[in-house]
């Protein structure tokens, strides 16, 4: 399967079953793990942890 058609089969999923609610947690979850794995070998990792 294409990451198009996984994403066009979420979508369907969250509009036939009313759950727009979780778009939102789903897109915090994706940022924030390529937060994590984009700084992991960087020089800015000290900075992006001071954050948090």
């Amino acid at each position: 399967m294409s990451k198009v058609s996984i994403l066009k089969e979420f979508w369907d999923f969250l509009r036939v079953r009313k759950r727009y609610w979780l778009t939102p947690i789903i897109v915090i979850m994706v940022l924030l793990s390529l937060l994590v794995v984009l700084t992991q070998s960087s020089a800015v990792a000290p900075f992006v942890y001071t954050l948090f």
